[in-house]
């Protein structure tokens, strides 16, 4: 009699686990079925930049702090072949050039922002826009490393930074990850400690950051 018990509470135990990996199992089938979907919902084709709802984020640093802000992206597009991102290109226009950290009713933001746009940093009188275009591509794990050249002034650079391409109800969103730029590169000198001397603390970085999001659709 004892062994019968025995015998029937294993089976109830087996019973019970087989009852529990179940769900187990069709949960983890679901999570690969919405894989599949996000991967299928990224189709491929050209997609046309949405500048409303798209922009560049910079900042700049010196020893006593930072500013930051947007530029806008004017126009662009990219394609994406067999799920994947391949190419592309994009113009920003300079005369969008804004500070964020700064009140938008506070003199000094006006002053800034004009500073921007004068000769010593980006001469947006002589150079409304800046080009970014795509030339390599390269799959990273779940996203890219991105190569390309970036024109500012006139002057072409080779720059590269991390990427990811994700799908919103039909919107194909690129987004780059935060990258640096040397601004001397593209003849923008002023306060740079590698060209003027006896600066102190009074020097900007050569160095500064960018990022951006990019909204486009067919």
């Amino acid at each position: 009699m004892k062994k019968l018990i025995a015998l029937l509470f294993l089976v109830n135990i087996a019973f019970v686990s087989c009852k529990t990996d179940k769900p187990k199992q069709q949960e983890a089938e679901v999570e690969a079925d919405k894989t599949e979907v996000t991967m299928a919902s990224l189709e491929d084709g050209k997609y046309t930049v949405n500048p409303e709802s798209s922009l560049l984020n910079w900042k700049g640093f010196k020893p006593t702090g930072a500013h930051n802000g947007t530029v806008a992206i004017k126009e662009g597009s990219f394609t994406i072949q067999e799920g994947s991102l391949t190419s592309g290109s994009f113009a920003f226009d300079m005369s969008t050039i804004t500070v964020l950290d700064i009140p938008a009713d506070d003199e000094f933001n006006g002053k800034l922002v004009g500073h921007l746009k004068s000769g010593d940093f980006f001469d947006v009188e002589n150079f409304e826009t800046s080009t970014f275009e795509i030339t390599e591509v390269e799959k990273v794990g779940e996203g890219y490393k991105v190569k390309g050249n970036l024109t500012v002034k006139d002057i072409t650079k080779p720059i590269e930074f991390a990427a990811s391409v994700s799908s919103e109800e039909g919107v194909v969103v690129l987004k780059g990850d935060s990258f640096k730029i040397d601004r001397t590169e593209f003849d923008i000198k002023y306060k740079s400690a590698k060209f003027f001397d006896n600066l102190k603390d009074k020097f900007i970085n050569d160095e500064f950051e960018i990022s951006f999001e990019v909204k486009a659709s067919k």
